[in-house]
Order: C-alpha cells, then sequence, then structure tokens
C-alpha cells in the first residue's frame, strides 16, 4: 500500500451492467453521481487505475486513510488494491470492467456483488498510469491478451483508424465471453477458450500467436517479421507464464525489436495481487537477464 498522503481519488458504482457471463461492468463517478473532476485524465490506451478495496467480510469506516488503517489494524483487515484498465473516462463517468470467477479473489467477488449507490459502492481510486497506445503509422498490429487485457486490447482495436491492419488474439473462458470488439481496421479477431483446451494453462494462446502469418513473413514465419522491412507493433499482455513465453518468440524468432513491444505480467498464476507486485521486479529482472544471455549483451 502507497504511504501516507498518497492522493486517492473517492468514487462511488454508479452503474453496473453484465457484459458477457465472466464479465461485469462497473460506472463510477463522484459520490453521489456527480463529475470525477480529481481524476486526472490519461492519454494511453493501457490506461489504468488502481482500486483499493476492503478484504472480503471487513468493513471499513468511510472515508478512510489506508495507510493509517495500516497502523491501527491486523494485517488482514488491511485494504488492498487491484489493478485495472479504464475502458472508458468522460471527466465524469469512469468505466471499469471486472473479470469475475465466482468467489475467486477480492474485486471479482466484489464487483460481482456490489450494486450502484448500495453497500460497498463506495471505492478509493489511485491513480491513472499507462504506457501503451498503438502506433498509427505503424504497417501491423499485433495484440494478445486473456481477459484481463480484453479492456486495453478493446481501446486499442477503437483507436485504429480504417486502413490499418490487425492481428488479435484473446484468451477468455468458453465462448459465452466472446463480446464485439469495434473498429474501422481490418482485424483478425481469434478466440481461445480456456475452459475448452485440452493444454495445459495458456499452451493453446502460445500456440495461436505461434501460428499467425504475420504480413511479410512469406511462407516462413520464424524470423521473418524484422527482414521484412514492416512494422509491426504488438501489445501482448496477461498471465506471466505465457506472457513470458511469447516474449521471447516475439523478440527472437518473429524479431519483433524490444521498443515495438509492449509485454508485461499483468497477473501470475498461483499468488494473488500483493505476491505478484512483491516479486514481479524480481520476475522482470530475471526475463532481462535470459534476454541478455541470448543476445550476447
Amino acid at each position: 500500500m502507497p504511504p501516507k498522503n498518497v492522493r486517492t481519488t473517492e468514487a462511488q458504482v454508479v452503474e453496473k451492467s453484465w457484459v458477457s457471463p465472466h464479465l461485469v461492468r462497473l460506472v463510477l463517478a463522484a459520490p453521489g453521481g456527480g463529475p470525477l473532476s480529481e481524476l486526472p485524465g490519461n492519454e494511453f490506451a493501457d490506461a489504468y487505475v488502481k482500486v483499493v478495496l476492503p478484504p472480503r467480510g471487513v468493513t471499513l469506516p468511510w472515508p478512510y486513510d489506508a495507510a493509517e488503517l495500516r497502523e491501527t489494524l491486523p494485517p488482514e483487515q488491511w485494504p488492498v488494491m487491484r489493478t485495472y484498465t479504464i475502458r472508458s473516462f468522460d471527466g465524469v463517468h469512469l468505466t471499469l470492467d471486472f473479470v469475475v470467477h465466482g468467489d475467486e479473489g477480492i474485486a471479482g467477488p466484489w464487483a460481482r456483488d456490489v450494486e450502484p449507490f448500495g453497500e460497498g459502492s463506495l471505492v478509493q481510486l489511485r491513480g491513472p498510469g499507462g504506457a501503451y497506445s498503438p502506433d498509427l503509422d505503424a504497417d501491423h498490429h499485433l495484440l494478445v491478451g486473456d481477459a484481463s487485457a480484453l479492456p486495453a486490447i478493446a481501446v486499442a482495436l477503437e483507436r485504429l483508424p480504417s486502413g490499418a491492419s490487425a492481428d488479435v488474439v484473446v484468451e477468455v473462458e468458453d465462448a459465452a465471453d466472446e463480446i464485439e470488439l469495434p473498429t474501422l481496421a481490418s482485424a483478425t479477431v481469434r478466440w481461445v477458450h480456456a475452459a475448452c483446451s485440452s493444454l495445459p494453462p495458456g499452451e493453446e494462446i502460445v500456440a495461436v500467436v505461434r501460428s499467425l502469418r504475420l504480413p511479410g513473413s512469406g511462407d516462413d514465419d520464424e524470423g521473418a517479421t524484422a527482414a521484412s522491412g514492416l512494422d509491426v507493433h504488438a501489445f501482448v499482455h496477461g498471465e506471466a507464464g505465457w506472457v513470458k513465453e511469447l516474449r521471447s518468440h516475439l523478440r527472437f524468432e518473429r524479431g519483433v525489436p524490444r521498443e515495438r513491444l509492449s509485454i508485461s505480467g499483468y497477473w501470475r498464476r498461483g499468488v494473488d495481487d500483493e505476491q505478484w507486485r512483491e516479486s514481479k521486479r524480481e520476475w522482470n529482472a530475471q526475463v532481462e537477464a535470459t534476454e541478455l544471455a541470448a543476445t550476447g549483451g
């Protein structure tokens, strides 16, 4: 949790709808429904906020200072932060999409159960942050992610102009979780259904990306992307295990330059968000070391 006096924005859930069986959309505004004027804007396609929530079954006084509560409450009652991509923000309403898998986690069950203006609908926000937007001058776009990255992929596709081309690979639970992804671009969308796959988790989305014939690759995909002279701008985000494998594939087999690749693990199987934040820097360092060894750097 950030130190004391870190600026937060108070918000309240004012609208709720189900986008798919495992994706619930919440619209937040200032408490009472007014404009979120204190929340700064952000131009990135993967702009995100950190939502501060109480642990399940814990009721905290409102408003509260999360850092102060860490000094007075036992750890199991400390507020937690969960990171979510901004689906849209117009200065008044902030729209966030939450993946829900039953009672798993904290934010998913909260989003499933919360009602607009009801109990538990008041939250704190930190941010926004972000780093990626599609380069509209790129020859081709590659967008890959699981349900956690679906909002960022949707925003990126909405920004692509007519005449742009893109390959999109998204892993969701099953066919019922496929959603519309409007775009003016010429985009081929491939859905991977995790619940129906006979492969270990993550392996099918990797296999689908490996099978893609990116522009300029000719008869042999491997290593031909960079040699073709075509500029591919890639966004790959999701579970850290398969993201790491695809990073190596795109960098060294496809030849996508590091600076044209936005790739990161949003989460890691088997650990919660706090544990992943604590270990992510070390994980990134290991990935960097592996790349340096592969390139002889």
